[in-house]
């Protein structure tokens, strides 16, 4: 089984950022998506998937995403992702619209403006 990615959390001005470094697939999508449902606690505004650092999604992945955005939905919270237009995994996003749908912007500070506005 693959380890779990590599994940990070800090929080600024009520705003968890999860920053996900490695492969997101079907070995650990559940996993990486329990661990930062876990950790975006009731008074969170919102959460950040950094995914800078991600070198491949598959379809598993981006399931976990849209979870994510229900479920932070559900609490009242919302969700942004940072995804750079030349990441390895920005074209499988496109084509999911998950860009589209749930937000992306190029930086963890773009995204925490966007939340704000």
């Amino acid at each position: 089984m693959t380890p779990l990615a590599d994940l990070r959390f800090e929080t600024i001005d009520r705003v968890v950022v999860a920053r996900v470094e490695g492969e997101i697939d079907m070995s650990n999508a559940s996993e990486l998506g329990t661990a930062i449902t876990a950790r975006v606690p009731g008074d969170a505004a919102a959460v950040v998937l950094d995914f800078g650092g991600v070198d491949y999604l598959d379809s598993a992945g981006i399931h976990v995403i849209f979870e994510l955005r229900e479920r932070m939905k559900r609490r009242g919270q919302a969700i942004r992702l940072v995804v750079t237009p030349d990441s390895p995994i920005a074209a499988t996003l496109r084509y999911a619209d998950v860009l589209g749908t749930i937000g992306a912007t190029d930086s963890v500070p773009d995204a925490i403006a966007e939340l704000r506005d």
